[in-house]
């Protein structure tokens, strides 16, 4: 016979072994996420940057959503759905027996229904609405789609039945709601706050119906998660979900090479060859993303008020220069259009240009023949079109200051940059935009029509606004796109963006990730994601 064990050994044999549930199963493995920036807030209307909506978009959910890794609409939140034969009547039926989170401030009473998709909604659409009046907000997408312009009459039929009307046709108008701001928020936690005096807590603290329910969050450091068990979706394998936040691409690399995190946000081109000597462990998701980098021009004050002083920059940039320091792996795409060639309605006839002797000349022409004086902004954060906004803002200085512009490069912190950028108080900005339809809609009404020029910041231009609003009212697949080539040589003309890339976009993986697919504008969604 064997001599027994130890006591001090069995002891020691008994903790290496796996924490086993109930059910013989061993215990889920937390999924962590580097990911490039903290989120702004946690209300998904008052956001539009790709960092908040990868943290939103976990908790939070729409009537409609994307299928996983493309642009299709599926079911959510809205189990179908009607469209009238002129596209301005849109009538959903609501899911049943959907559960807002339960957390330690809010225990919710019913299910999901009507009244939700109207709160929610009702938000965006009335200034005078309660809850703004308590906690006043700029939605920015929703303000940046002209919603309340465009939906004249919001009603609900019954408990599970709500209908938009809306005071144009619009062809897109589902695929909004599908989209990150349109997270559907509980009426009844809207009225404890209002209650409570707490209005503001609303974007501090979320109650969403998505797979993952918010649990705390350290500003800089860290968003924790776990996995709401009255989903109802599949139940999550994975029961922690953390969000880890490290600015700098290298340390998100160095952080996944470690095992600390399973996945990371999207790699730098220079970062690609770090994770490829490593194989047996990384896996590299790859996408041609429907994404576009470009810098903005402040249009309310001189000198790039002035369309001459705004094409003299643009084609004194050397785009062939940044990209080959920027993206030494050849898969981005200069962008000519504010949108990807992918998309339909792209006008293939126009082209860049980099004439430096003409934008001197386009100078002179504008009243600055000794040059000019300007600021520009440097991205602070990395992003697949923008990997390094500080070396772009060098190259670009460079390329000015030989056409005699004297540009000084600025920067803030994420949240400070977005914050005075929309305040105006720029000249130049770096910025950028990924869509998620695949429809030209999607990047030309939320960036480029009158809805976002609140301030004249923006551009607003009424013979592009024409086209696109006819583009958008047209069910004709080939007039559609007739409309957006024609509105794309008027966004050429009055260059109020210098366009710069559309990219490839690469997430990194270790190899015992399993369920995950890439979205078309890179984000991530980690519904049934887990490690095995």
């Amino acid at each position: 016979m064997r001599p027994a064990l130890s006591l001090s050994l069995a002891v020691w044999l008994l903790a290496a072994l796996p924490v086993v549930h109930a059910a013989g199963a061993a215990a889920p493995k937390p999924l962590v996420y580097c990911t490039d920036a903290s989120p702004e807030g946690f209300d998904p209307g008052l956001w539009d940057s790709a960092s908040t909506n990868n943290v939103n978009n976990q908790m939070f959910q729409g009537l409609v959503r994307f299928e996983r890794g493309g642009t299709a609409l599926q079911p959510a939140l809205a189990t179908s759905w009607t469209i009238s034969p002129d596209a301005r009547v849109f009538t959903f039926t609501l899911r049943e027996q959907v559960r807002f989170h339960t957390r330690p401030w809010f225990t919710p009473t019913r299910p999901m229904n009507a009244d939700d998709v109207l709160f929610t909604f009702g938000r965006f659409l009335d200034r005078e609405h309660p809850f703004n009046k308590a906690f006043p907000a700029n939605f920015i997408y929703p303000q940046n789609l002209g919603l309340a312009k465009a939906i004249t009459k919001m009603e609900k039929l019954d408990d599970r039945t709500v209908r938009f009307t809306l005071a144009q046709p619009n062809v897109t108008f589902v695929t909004w709601f599908a989209m990150a701001f349109a997270g559907i928020q509980s009426a009844e936690y809207g009225a404890q706050l209002l209650r409570e005096g707490k209005a503001s807590q609303i974007n501090r603290l979320p109650i969403g119906t998505g797979p993952y329910r918010f649990r705390s969050y350290a500003k800089d450091d860290v968003v924790r998660m776990e996995a709401n068990p009255d989903y109802w979706g599949e139940p999550q394998k994975t029961q922690k979900l953390i969000f880890t936040i490290s600015r700098e691409a290298a340390v998100r690399v160095q952080k996944l090479l470690a095992g600390e995190c399973q996945i990371t946000s999207p790699l730098r081109d220079i970062d690609v060859a770090a994770i490829d000597r490593h194989p047996q462990r990384i896996r590299l998701e790859k996408i041609q993303a429907l994404n576009i980098s470009y810098l903005s021009f402040n249009l309310r004050k001189p000198p790039t008020d002035n369309r001459l002083v705004r094409e003299a920059l643009d084609i004194a940039v050397d785009r062939d220069a940044i990209f080959r320091a920027l993206f030494p792996r050849g898969d981005a795409m200069q962008a000519v259009n504010p949108f990807p060639p992918a998309i339909p309605g792209y006008n293939r006839a126009l082209r860049n240009e980099y004439n430096p002797e003409r934008a001197k000349a386009l100078l002179r022409q504008a009243g600055f023949p000794n040059g000019l004086d300007i600021d520009l902004w440097a991205l602070p954060v990395t992003r697949p079109t923008n990997p390094n906004g500080q070396l772009m803002a060098q190259l670009i200085q460079q390329d000015w200051a030989r056409i005699g512009v004297r540009a000084q490069i600025r920067t803030y912190e994420w949240g400070e940059y977005l914050k005075r950028a929309n305040a105006g108080e720029h000249s130049v900005y770096m910025s950028g935009w990924s869509g998620e339809s695949g429809d030209a809609d999607d990047f030309l009404t939320p960036n480029l029509s009158c809805a976002t020029n609140k301030s004249g910041v923006k551009f607003c231009n009424a013979e592009f606004e024409r086209l696109i609003d006819a583009a958008r009212a047209t069910p004709d697949p080939r007039r559609r796109i007739a409309l957006y080539e024609q509105a794309q040589v008027i966004f050429k003309r009055e260059r109020p963006w210098i366009t710069m890339a559309h990219s490839t976009v690469y997430i990194p993986t270790s190899k015992d990730l399993r369920g995950f697919r890439m979205q078309p504008n890179g984000g991530v969604v980690f519904e049934n994601v887990y490690r095995e």
